[in-house]
């Protein structure tokens, strides 16, 4: 017959066996998760081609902008427009900021072409890329999009129509980092991207999340922000940008975040090249 004093032993010993049992299971996958993480890496750096640059093309480039920081939930785009106009003509357009929205049509929400016809109304030269030209049908019912497609479709669709009739190109294609990196040699580049995936090395803006996408990729909703692309280090794989989300200072991140970041689902790949 067992007695009590040995029962309540017995059941301590096996409970301390299974906190021990516990604690050892979860280091284990701890250390699976790390060497996963690393592997993961290690073949990213081996997959990772090397970028052919341009003959005479410089190994790092560094524009010089002005920054401007939006005032707004809505305003990211515009201010990205502002980053890249003269000092004259951001002056300008300061002092008439509600005037020219309203004028433009676009009131308090805008799309890429609706950048483009602001650049335009101050002379910058530029071209715009994307993979839609108009409205995505498949935006219907997409969170993100779902308030403003009803109010922006015809005037989108009517600017898209009418651009090359004033003197805006608009091309469809899905341009490369290649194509990115070769044309800041002319100036800088307004890229549309899902704010949730962008990252600043520097700030460490979205940096945690980032770093466990990499390991464990999972979707992410979509919440579209422009900023500027400004520059580049080929020897760090790294691009310089403003984001008009935060104050005067440079962001980085690397040519794979970026291409993560612009080629979500919701941003049709929209970039705009400035040439000044």
């Amino acid at each position: 017959k067992t007695s009590s004093l040995e029962v309540l032993m017995s059941i301590n010993i096996a409970h301390h066996i299974s906190i021990c049992y516990y604690f050892d299971n979860t280091y284990s996958h701890i250390i699976s998760f790390k060497k996963t993480c690393f592997v993961k890496r290690e073949l990213g750096v081996k997959m990772r081609r090397k970028i052919a640059l341009k003959p005479g093309q410089p190994e790092k480039i560094h524009i010089q902008l002005s920054h401007y920081k939006q005032k707004y939930n809505w305003d990211c785009g515009v201010s990205c427009v502002l980053m890249v106009l003269s000092r004259k003509n951001r002056h300008e357009f300061l002092k008439n900021f509600a005037h020219i929205c309203k004028s433009e049509g676009f009131n308090k929400s805008t799309w890429t072409i609706d950048l483009c016809y602001l650049l335009k109304k101050y002379n910058v030269e530029h071209v715009f890329y994307t993979i839609t030209l108009g409205v995505h049908e498949g935006y219907r019912g997409n969170s993100f999009y779902n308030n403003v497609l009803t109010k922006d479709e015809h005037r989108v669709k009517a600017k898209f129509k009418d651009a090359a009739n004033v003197g805006i190109y608009v091309k469809k294609k899905s341009v490369t980092l290649v194509d990115i990196l070769a044309h800041l040699v002319n100036g800088p580049v307004i890229v549309l991207t899902n704010a949730r995936v962008l990252s600043c090395d520097i700030c460490k803006f979205n940096k945690i999340s980032s770093e466990l996408r990499k390991c464990i990729p999972w979707p992410s909703t979509y919440q579209g922000h422009y900023v500027v692309i400004c520059g580049y280090d080929i020897h760090t794989r790294k691009v310089f940008y403003r984001n008009p989300s935060f104050g005067d200072h440079v962001c980085l991140m690397s040519l794979e975040s970026l291409d993560q970041a612009r080629k979500c689902y919701g941003t049709d790949e929209d970039i705009i090249f400035i040439f000044n």
